[in-house]
């Protein structure tokens, strides 16, 4: 499965070849191929669909006791990990790599970052790419397939904008053995950063429990996080999204109860009203605990909400939960999540069908202008089913609208204008 999925040029490709062999694997490579779908429809701009397609929960934190409103009050994350960054050397916060909701706060967070003082910018999707700099903007050669998902491009193009110096660091000579690539990618850090530049304060975007400072969630592995303050002496500030992220749109966890306990359109960090300090649900594997915003509306599941006084606030027409939360995969009308707008920098853009003369499934990328179609795409969008429409989210500026077949081949190509506010 792994040497076809190489061999596939893109996303969509990807995505196609995983549903047709899903059926014939067994059940344990069925979650795999479930997984690989996840990180293909997030690289599509089905980030509603991704989380959907692979819901993954980490582990329950043990003897975990939930914060109460009456000692605890949710703050802005931003403000919060800002704050707390301040007097730091080290800033280390994680992601879901099929969730790209998470990749938004760290995007968002680069400019205050920046301005606090802190010089450079280690992501793990990042490869050798020796003309990125001067270039300012990543190819799908420049790293893993996860840096073909828009919101981890722009990430790269923002820190490339602020003036961070990055660093790739990754360990790929460590496969299959995670305390080598967990030692590793802290030795890169060192070798590559501090050993050039004592002074240096570094932001580190990292997957799951890389962002770890003690032994835990990687089993008996001293993880990233832990092996660099070993290191350097420095103590990090570790942010992690992992843990209370949406997987399912119903349901009695930890994450619905906190969500609904403290509600908030935005990624949220809990503070002691009475100390100031920030809220850990897991305080000796990392400093904060963020909470991410609901965004799998009915909508979102491809299904019409309306009032219905006899049935409750919505209802779900034509079908019921049981079709919207099992076939939502024949849908393609589906409400992209709000967040796509980073609170207010980026515009929706409405696009459809027509711009695929026809021609389903069809892969719709805006690109700036100026950029080559090898460039990852500011946003992206896949029609699977014909007559759908839908919005594409970009800051202010021209773009060229790129329209493609699963064979690659262009259908459609535009230049449009994005207003400001």
């Amino acid at each position: 499965m792994f040497v076809a999925l190489s061999k596939r040029p893109d996303p969509l490709a990807r995505y196609q070849y995983l549903q047709t062999i899903k059926p014939e694997l067994s059940v344990a490579n069925q979650g795999l191929a479930a997984q690989m779908s996840a990180f293909a429809l997030s690289e599509l701009g089905l980030y509603s669909r991704a989380v959907l397609e692979f819901p993954l929960r980490m582990e329950p934190v043990p003897g975990l006791i939930l914060p109460e409103a009456q000692a605890w009050q949710a703050e802005d994350a931003l403000d919060v990990i800002a704050r707390e960054a301040a007097s730091r050397r080290i800033v280390m916060i994680n992601e879901v790599h099929h969730n790209a909701q998470t990749r938004a706060l760290t995007l968002q967070l680069l400019p205050r970052l920046r301005a606090a003082g802190f010089t450079h910018l280690a992501i793990e999707a990042l490869g050798n790419d020796p003309g990125l700099t001067k270039r300012g903007y990543p190819l799908r050669s420049s790293g893993t397939e996860y840096l073909q998902e828009p919101l981890y491009g722009e990430i790269v193009r923002q820190g490339l904008r602020l003036g961070f110096i990055l660093v790739p660091y990754d360990d790929d000579s460590a496969a299959g053995n995670t305390q080598a690539r967990e030692s590793g990618q802290a030795r890169n850090l060192y070798d590559r950063v501090f050993a050039k530049d004592s002074q240096a304060r570094l932001v580190v975007a990292a997957g799951y429990a890389h962002v770890d400072k003690a032994i835990g969630r990687l089993g008996r592995a001293r993880p990233m996080a832990m092996a660099l303050a070993e290191l350097t002496g420095v103590d990090p500030l570790s942010v992690d999204q992992a843990q209370f992220v949406e997987a399912q749109r119903n349901g009695e966890d930890d994450y619905q109860l906190l969500t609904a306990r403290f509600p908030s359109d935005v990624p949220e960090v809990l503070v002691d009203r009475t100390s100031g300090r920030p809220w850990s649900a897991a305080p000796k594997l990392y400093d904060i605990s963020v909470i991410s915003p609901r965004s799998l509306t009915l909508g979102a599941l491809g299904a019409a909400e309306v009032d219905d006084p006899v049935h409750g606030r919505y209802r779900i027409l034509n079908s019921g939960m049981q079709m919207a939360t099992q076939a939502f995969v024949a849908f393609n009308d589906m409400q992209r999540p709000a967040w796509l707008t980073l609170g207010g920098q980026r515009r929706s853009y409405p696009i459809d069908t027509r711009l695929c003369r026809e021609q389903i499934p069809c892969v719709v990328e805006a690109h700036y202008v100026g950029e080559p179609d090898l460039a990852t795409p500011a946003d992206i969008y896949a029609f699977l089913k014909p007559t759908s429409s839908a919005k594409l989210y970009l800051r202010p500026g021209r773009y060229r609208l790129l329209a493609r077949s699963d064979q690659g081949r262009t259908l459609s190509q535009t230049v449009i204008d994005v207003a400001g506010p």
